[in-house]
């Protein structure tokens, strides 16, 4: 099959238009799973989740200290200490069993539980010992000073995280902090990746002359182990439709997503277009961006699943994941919104041009030069998969910029 019909299916949308042509078709969760708590960092939440119970449950001191009625301590100073009797101790993980009356205190540490009678807790800093039963207080403490009370954190019943919310460090610790040790996420997605191209070999191979490595599938599928899917390797195709087409309807059979790497330019040798066109309606909704790595392009959308068609120049086939491949993944797990990715402020080292009209993607590293970061551009063509290597980051140049200037403040999205 020739591919006659690429020209048709051509048209240069902006990458934010691109991918709403895209978005109504990425409904999620594709599924969901109970996963333990503990092993659910980066699992997209497919429950909303509210307080079981106050927390904390119990009244705790935030410093180590001596519990007491905080009205015994008004006045006090290094010049006239007030003067209180220990009449306890507050042992960690053990229920306060003395409680201060009027003039005296009862030992705590940072995390005890508060003792009944007392309102404040006077840091040992702001003590002294008399002797083995009393103690002269430096500084007055209001009510409530250093003490966390029932339910300051979080009251029962109060929302906790809300589905479609992207667990972290400290949402695992918050859930288990109310002994919720499982949780519903959205399933894993499996991402199948298809290299297509006569050229290109198994890395393991000594390429032939005219022959080159596959990069690409192992790059790809450690984006999408990185962004906490499942890469499914359906090998590398030779540029042969029907064996192109066979491939694609098997890995979107098996799989939840499908990625083509191979040229999809519009040259006739590029069969792309067509086999996803032929995988099923609406097919493809997309044919090229005006983007720079990355112009052809090619979303779609086929028996319920995504398929992307993706340039096979690797630095192109990073950045078109990163802007199309990386939230459609987060949008099928019922996340909303692609979190911020991190990026970090500098200064660009030195010009770069760009055409307006067009968005601009170019590698950066970074140097530190008299407490400042400065972005120094790794300028090479998209096929050279070592200005990657050599970069820490990449800089975006706006539609409506003709370029950027030496100096400038830039946000660099780290690699």
């Amino acid at each position: 099959m020739q591919a006659s019909g690429v020209k048709e299916l051509f048209n240069v949308l902006t990458p934010a238009d691109a991918f709403e042509r895209l978005r109504p078709c990425l409904k999620g969760p594709r599924g969901v799973e109970r996963v333990q708590t503990a092993d659910g960092l980066g699992r997209v939440l497919a429950q909303d989740l509210r307080a079981p119970e106050d927390l904390p449950t119990f009244r705790r001191s935030t410093m180590d200290g001596f519990a007491v009625r905080a009205a015994d301590t008004f006045g006090a100073s290094e010049a006239l200490p007030a003067y209180l009797t220990v009449v306890g101790e507050v042992l960690m993980g053990r229920e306060a069993t003395s409680s201060p009356a009027l003039g005296e205190a009862v030992r705590i540490a940072t995390g005890g539980m508060i003792p009944d009678g007392a309102d404040a807790v006077v840091m040992v800093e702001h003590t002294q010992d008399v002797d083995a039963t009393t103690i002269e207080v430096l500084r007055p403490v209001a009510a409530g000073e250093h003490v966390i009370d029932v339910g300051e954190d979080v009251r029962r019943g109060d929302p906790l995280l809300g589905r479609g919310h992207i667990l972290r460090p400290q949402d695992v610790g918050g859930l288990l902090a109310f002994g919720l040790t499982d949780v519903e996420v959205a399933r894993r997605l499996s991402v199948g990746i298809i290299s297509g191209g006569d050229e290109i070999v198994a890395p393991a191979s000594v390429p032939q002359p005219g022959q080159i490595r596959d990069i690409n599938s192992y790059t790809l599928a450690t984006l999408v182990d990185r962004a906490g899917h499942l890469p499914v390797l359906l090998g590398v195709v030779p540029d042969v439709y029907e064996r192109l087409e066979a491939a694609a309807r098997d890995g979107l059979e098996r799989c939840d997503v499908l990625i083509l790497s191979a040229g999809s330019s519009v040259s006739t040798r590029d069969m792309t277009a067509q086999v996803i066109a032929a995988l099923g309606e609406p097919g493809v909704l997309v044919h090229g961006v005006s983007l720079k790595p990355g112009k052809p392009t090619i979303l779609a959308y086929a028996q319920d699943k995504p398929v992307f068609g993706l340039p096979g120049n690797p630095v192109s086939c990073i950045v078109t994941f990163d802007l199309f491949v990386a939230p459609a993944l987060y949008a099928l797990s019922g996340c909303p919104e692609r979190p911020p990715r991190r990026g970090v402020a500098a200064h660009l080292a030195r010009n770069v041009a760009s055409a307006p009209g067009r968005q601009d993607y170019f590698q950066v590293r970074l140097d530190r030069r008299d407490g400042e970061l400065w972005a120094e551009p790794v300028f090479g063509k998209s096929n050279l998969i070592y200005t990657l290597v050599r970069s820490d980051g990449m800089v975006r140049i706006d539609l409506d910029r003709s370029g950027l200037n030496a100096g400038e403040a830039v946000e660099v999205i780290l690699f």
